[in-house]
């Protein structure tokens, strides 16, 4: 081997060494730049070790693209230094409609309840949210809000006030659970739009009741010719006696104030016995006596029929009831016991309040008989009760009224 080759491969590995030295340097003078950072991703924690020097380098290194509405902590100039921690939370979109009228914002809140407090929108007690104030945001999310304004009641002369978040009359009365008999009316249109101007509900409460009255039944004057009186002269066999005359009334009522009174039939129940009067139609004087039979009249009276009423012990009261069918507004034909009234519809049973006649109870009622505690009602409180009937034309004909009640067990 020459000199001149030994030479040249002396100055090779010189020079590698020299390249060597300069890279080991370098990477110790980079490694002794980096710094240790803590990154917060949407919750999600990082920690690494890197050689940026702003926060916008560190962000742009691990692929996050921060957008205007996104939350970043600190700024994207801000320096690095050993142990920063940087928070980026990413702003989702949320559509908010109060009442039908729709806004959307970019948030970075994670509840619908932070939500709603950072857009200034208060919640009241009554408010209808959806979705419940606890659940957490997704992207584009939907929240519905229904504002609740207090609606006035007026019914039957009786006044009141609720919360609602119900559109029209209707679905008041429906969410109020107030119920409405057949003859019942809301003033108005029922479907009418319900807001906070102008929410006073009117309730007529009408009903038809029977009433029989006893009057008196005048009796006739009856004259007979007698032959054996002088002309001029009258006697009186029959004393006249008055009978009496059942009559049967349907009284409409509304507010309970009647407004009509119809007569519906008339039945005689005690017969006038008539008064009889002997008139004189001699024209010569006359010395004989004259005598007369008395005529008797016989009075016919007419019973009220009933219902047999149980013997034995159980507790007994009056009540007021009224009648009602499967078919009234608002009612399903499924009592609160689970008896499908529409599918028997002649079924004796009542609507009763649990407190004073437990469901389930075998009642006796005075004028309906033998039936079953199987219903409850919004109105039916205390000493009420509700029969159920077959048809419209019964339960108008039965009206309201007060009878005798055993609860049998």
């Amino acid at each position: 081997m020459s000199q001149k080759t030994t030479k040249g491969k002396r100055v090779a590995v010189l020079l590698i060494a020299i390249a060597l030295f300069i890279t080991t340097t370098s990477l110790v003078l980079i490694e002794g730049k980096k710094k240790d950072v803590t990154m917060d991703l949407n919750g999600k924690k990082i920690e690494l070790r890197t050689a940026a020097s702003t926060v916008e380098e560190v962000l742009a290194e691990n692929d996050v693209q921060v957008k205007q509405h996104d939350h970043l902590e600190p700024a994207m100039h801000t320096p690095l230094e050993n142990g920063l921690v940087i928070t980026w939370q990413e702003a989702k979109k949320v559509a908010i409609a109060v009442d039908g009228e729709a806004q959307e914002l970019w948030t970075t809140e994670k509840t619908v309840q932070d939500v709603l407090k950072t857009a200034n929108i208060e919640i009241n007690t009554h408010d209808e949210i959806e979705p419940a104030l606890a659940t957490t945001i997704s992207d584009n999310q939907p929240i519905t809000i229904a504002k609740a304004f207090q609606v006035t009641v007026k019914d039957g002369g009786k006044e009141s006030t609720h919360w609602s978040t119900s559109t029209t009359v209707a679905d008041f009365l429906k969410d109020q659970n107030i119920r409405l008999y057949n003859l019942d009316k809301v003033e108005g249109d029922s479907k009418a739009q319900l807001t906070s101007s102008n929410a006073v509900v009117n309730i007529a409460r009408v009903e038809k009741v029977t009433d029989v009255v006893e009057v008196p039944a005048d009796f006739k004057v009856k004259r007979k010719t007698d032959l054996t009186m002088l002309k001029g002269q009258e006697k009186v066999t029959t004393e006249g006696k008055k009978g009496k005359v059942q009559e049967k009334f349907i009284i409409t009522k509304k507010n309970g104030e009647i407004v009509s009174r119809e007569l519906v039939s008339k039945e005689v129940v005690v017969e006038p016995t008539h008064k009889v009067v002997n008139v004189g139609a001699k024209v010569v004087v006359a010395s004989a006596n004259s005598t007369s039979k008395a005529q008797t009249a016989k009075s016919a009276n007419v019973g009220v029929s009933r219902s047999n009423e149980p013997s034995g012990g159980g507790k007994e009261f009056y009540a007021n009831a009224s009648a009602y069918t499967a078919y009234c507004t608002g009612c399903s034909g499924i009592t609160a016991t689970g008896i499908n009234l529409r599918a028997n519809p002649n079924m004796k049973l009542i609507a009763v309040d649990p407190r004073v006649i437990p469901l389930g109870s075998k009642v006796w009622v005075e004028g309906y008989g033998y039936a079953i505690a199987g219903d409850t009602g919004g109105a039916i409180k205390g000493n009420r009760i509700d029969l159920h009937m077959p048809t419209k034309e019964a339960a108008y004909q039965f009206g309201r009224r007060q009878v005798k009640i055993k609860v049998i067990n």
